[in-house]
């Protein structure tokens, strides 16, 4: 609507740059691609909150622009002369939810499936067939979703969000260190190809249509849309937030806009009006722009910006994925606990329902179904759970040891048998209802050893420590 309003002051560009084409114009030029941001990102060690909040809202913000651009060329397919027609945009309105969701479902669901057939077969024996299967289930995701007349390129997203979260934990070492060089290669060679490609036809596409005026009126509505939509998204989240979206955020968040692939992928698909090939060129001058501008001045802004760098965060994740671990008071400013507090309502909702459920129905996790879910589904939840649940060590339930202060003398026979363990409580509090009828009652409290505990089960291995503290192997 802002490209609209500006293209209007030009008669040049009115005569034929319709309300449509700016509609169309405003969807692929909306998606943004922050991947060399992201990259500085991780080689800075930059706050993972903000690393996630700049890669969510640009995967979701692909996957919106791509289905909203196919709504928009359906509704100019379907109208007649150009002339706005109300029952045609409600259409409009009702295939793009329809798509999206649809795209979705189809994405989640063989997200899921590949989930199902990697934790209850023996093909992670085959670490060749795990990496096969786990790519064609991508590739069979994009052709099922076009098949029925969805979109594809958004059902392999959302494919890949839940093999990541689920089939990914149950691949055995090998398939995931094969799976993921293969996937950083593709993903390497595909930013390469696309960026050659861009300014190779930059220099050869027969039919570019320049018009400055027009380029650097879109320059500065995209700014400026995305200066808007930042401030007002940040002060909505902001209102439900314990732990707020600074301004110093806002700023690296807007600045890290960039238009890459999609918007480029989208622009080049219909150049067949002059309209469309102003955008095309339009398009090409903006990524080369802001991929070159924000991306070399990236390092500089969050200096600019004091945005913490070098954030070591060490987030111990478990089978389980219930225990809270807590450091000592000497090692809080260098450990950074990942409270809930901070989450929204619907994303606490999600991540119990995630614990509780989706995990151990789909990976090994630990507690399982049959831990997790009434007594009465048992015999449902037995057969969803596998012998690896089921035989689950207690070892590997306990995610640090609680050493308090030894001598010389007994911290020698400690670490010689443990190995070095650093100081720290485990907070048994968060875990849910579920887990009491589990874990012995005194487990369900911090534990807290004492020396003579400890050097008890070292003299004698078979006495068992009085708080039933189970001891990581090192």
């Amino acid at each position: 609507i802002m490209i609209y309003g500006s293209v209007r002051a030009f008669s040049s560009l009115k005569s034929y740059f319709s309300f449509t084409d700016s509609l169309y114009f405003g969807a692929i030029i909306s998606a943004t691609d922050p991947v060399t941001v992201l990259a500085i990102f991780n080689d800075l060690n930059v706050d993972v909150d903000l690393y996630a909040i700049i890669f969510g809202e640009s995967v979701l913000n692909d996957a919106v622009c791509i289905v909203l651009a196919q709504s928009i060329e359906k509704y100019v397919a379907s109208a007649i002369l150009d002339k706005f027609d109300r029952g045609l945009m409600l259409k409009s309105l009702y295939n793009f939810f329809i798509v999206f969701i649809g795209s979705f479902a189809i994405g989640s669901g063989m997200g899921c499936l590949t989930a199902l057939m990697t934790k209850f077969t023996y093909i992670r024996d085959f670490p060749l067939l795990e990496t096969t299967l786990f790519v064609l289930m991508s590739y069979s995701t994009f052709l099922a979703s076009e098949a029925a007349g969805l979109t594809g390129i958004v059902a392999v997203l959302f494919c890949g969000i839940f093999q990541a979260h689920y089939t990914f934990n149950n691949l055995s070492q090998e398939s995931k260190q094969r799976t993921r060089d293969l996937f950083e290669l593709f993903n390497f060679l595909a930013e390469n190809f696309i960026f050659i490609y861009i300014g190779i036809t930059l220099f050869t596409f027969p039919n570019h249509q320049w018009d400055i005026r027009f380029i650097i009126l879109s320059l500065m509505t995209i700014a400026l849309a995305r200066i808007l939509c930042v401030v007002f998204l940040s002060f909505l989240l902001n209102l439900t937030r314990k732990d707020p979206i600074g301004w110093r955020w806002q700023m690296m968040i807007i600045f890290s806009g960039l238009r890459g692939a999609f918007a480029f992928a989208l622009a080049i698909r219909n150049v067949s009006t002059q309209a469309r090939s102003l955008m095309y060129t339009t398009t090409s001058i903006i990524v080369i722009l802001t991929v070159v501008f924000n991306g070399t001045l990236t390092a500089p802004v969050l200096k600019l910006l004091k945005i913490r760098t070098n954030v070591n965060e060490e987030i111990e994740t478990s089978a389980n994925d219930r225990y809270r671990v807590m450091g000592d008071n000497n090692n809080n400013n260098n450990n950074v606990e990942r409270s809930t507090e901070s989450k929204t309502w619907l994303l606490k909702k999600w991540s119990n329902f995630d614990r509780i459920f989706m995990k151990p129905l789909l990976t090994h996790s630990y507690p399982p179904l049959t831990v997790t879910l009434p007594a009465y589904l048992v015999p449902i939840t037995k057969f969803l759970t596998t012998q690896e649940q089921r035989n689950w060590n207690r070892n590997e339930r306990t995610l640090q040891i609680v050493i308090p202060s030894v001598d010389n003398h007994d911290e020698s026979i400690l670490n010689n048998k443990y190995g070095n363990s650093t100081t720290e409580l485990i907070d048994m509090e968060d875990t849910s209802s579920n887990l009491n009828d589990f874990y012995p009652t005194d487990f369900n409290r911090k534990s807290n050893v004492q020396k003579d505990q400890l050097l008890d089960l070292e003299m004698n291995p078979d006495v068992q420590a009085d708080d039933e503290t189970v001891i990581r192997k090192p």
